[in-house]
């Protein structure tokens, strides 16, 4: 029995190493299933081993290691350990790939332009005890406000702020996030937190929010959910101690869309019914992988677009019924020089949002924006992976907050010429 539980483990723990370590993307129905596989073994490759390791041990002090199922599931494990060795070194070269991006985007020397006294918060490296407990998100120094109401839609119009505790000049920037989850499921509380709970622990004022979800609410129901949001911040943010003037946005995959076609639609009226004379401008984003284009304009994914799912489910009629809507509705269609500046993170291992749909959407912003644009893109990382601390979660925090740092930064110095 004991033989026959150890070999299923280590099949499965050989399948999912093979995905996390295969580029395979048009794999069609088994997309999901492959991409849980691949996600959770690439960014707990070495827990998972640490834990089989210990398994294997504890089987072969009891003497089960005697069966020929169980050594054949030896080999099964010692090939899928060579591989999550070599996927956890993978993700500690992050770091290069992220630091890399920003210095081609703000100079070699961009952190010397991040003001002195910020400097101090800048973390390099990640902490172990913080990818071997990947659920721990809280941090001292950080109070959390939930279900505060943004909106009439009830509870999928609560938000949540991480408010911080840092002695540091008043007031403090806002960081946005809007969750993913194909623009019909997902929560305020699930996603982001390793990177909320950094920069609230630093002096920001981090905001998550809900929005309304499909079938039952069509676009462009979400990003005037998010439009609504940012009003609400700039009314009532000072009650917590941040600085309504600066907004910084960020999200993953269709929190990825939302937050980018946010940034490049300030003021738009058709996503402000009803509040078209408010202020919608956000002054930064970092969208993780997001979807760009919900056309597919560029072919890049013929064998498996996106149109069929988001016919009727998310947009409320067909491409052909009302293309105007589903162009309008794709932040590569939005982009223009006003833009602020974008800090865009994908994985190359993607396999719901492939990769060559973040380097079109980040050539064109650079052809086109006056603003600085940072593109990073993870060798071996796969959709969501930021969900949980990982050294690769904790890597990509760390240079998102300089992003931040830098760009408030530069704000605030263009503040002060200005008056």
């Amino acid at each position: 029995m004991f033989a026959t539980l150890y070999f299923i483990l280590a099949l499965l723990a050989a399948i999912g190493t093979l995905c996390a370590l295969i580029k395979a993307r048009q794999v069609y129905f088994m997309a999901l299933p492959y991409f849980l596989f691949a996600w959770l073994t690439g960014e707990t490759a070495l827990l998972s081993m640490m834990w089989q390791l210990g398994l294997t041990a504890v089987l072969a002090a009891a003497g089960v290691m005697d069966d020929s199922l169980a050594q054949c599931a030896l080999v099964l494990f010692s090939l899928s350990w060579i591989g999550m060795a070599y996927l956890h070194f993978q993700a500690m070269d992050s770091d290069t790939y992220l630091r890399g991006a920003l210095r081609r985007a703000l100079g070699d020397n961009y952190r010397g332009d991040i003001p002195e006294h910020r400097q101090a918060t800048l973390t390099d490296g990640v902490r172990s005890n913080s990818w071997l407990k990947p659920f721990h998100f809280a941090r001292e120094g950080v109070r959390v406000h939930k279900g505060t109401s943004y909106g009439d839609a009830g509870v999928r119009n609560l938000l949540d702020v991480y408010q911080p505790a840092v002695e540091r000049e008043r007031p403090f920037p806002v960081l946005l996030q809007v969750h993913g989850g194909a623009w019909i499921v997902g929560h305020k509380e699930e996603q982001a937190k390793p990177l909320m709970y950094h920069m609230a622990q630093r002096g920001w004022v981090c905001v998550s929010i809900n929005y309304r979800l499909s079938p039952a609410a069509k676009f462009p129901a979400h990003i005037v959910d998010v439009k609504k949001a940012i009003c609400w911040i700039k009314d009532n943010i000072a009650d917590f101690g941040g600085d309504p003037a600066y907004i910084a946005i960020t999200g993953g995959s269709a929190g990825g869309h939302l937050s980018s076609l946010a940034a490049l639609t300030p003021n738009d009226a058709d996503y402000q019914p009803g509040f078209e004379d408010r202020d919608t401008t956000v002054q930064a984003a970092v969208p993780f992988y997001g979807v760009y284009d919900f056309l597919d304009r560029d072919g890049i994914r013929p064998s498996m677009p996106m149109e069929d799912f988001l016919t009727g489910r998310v947009m409320p009629s067909s491409s052909f019924a009302d293309r105007e809507l589903w162009d309008r509705a794709s932040p590569l269609t939005r982009i223009n020089s006003d833009a602020p500046p974008f800090f865009v993170i994908q994985g190359t291992h993607d396999t719901l949002v492939w990769v060559e749909e973040a380097r079109n959407f980040v050539a064109a912003l650079e052809a086109e924006s006056k603003q600085k644009v940072a593109y990073a893109e993870l060798p071996g990382a796969q959709h969501a992976f930021d969900m949980f601390h990982s050294v690769r979660t904790d890597h990509t925090v760390n240079a998102v907050a300089d992003f931040l740092e830098w760009t408030h930064g530069q704000w605030v110095a263009d503040q002060g010429r200005r008056f």
